[in-house]
């Protein structure tokens, strides 16, 4: 296999700061040595993470339809 050095991606050290301000090293292809990369959501204040609002929205009343169809069916 030919080796060519152009294949990878530059592979290097950043600081990544979270929405709280707090800070850590990793590596990655972002940027390049040393850059910093702000976050605007993170595990700290998304609410995938956090639990947060978590509310089924009826679209063209297609929930609607699924309760009407299904109703007897899951009840214990």
């Amino acid at each position: 296999m030919k080796k060519d050095p152009d294949l990878h991606p530059d592979y290097h050290q950043i600081k990544v700061v979270m929405t709280d301000g707090t800070e850590f090293m990793t590596y990655s292809t972002y940027g390049k040595e040393g850059d910093t990369l702000a976050l605007d959501i993170d595990p700290t204040t998304h609410p995938a993470w956090t639990g947060g609002d978590q509310r089924l929205t009826d679209r063209g009343g297609r929930l609607s339809k699924f309760n009407k169809r299904f109703e007897g069916l899951f009840k214990g």
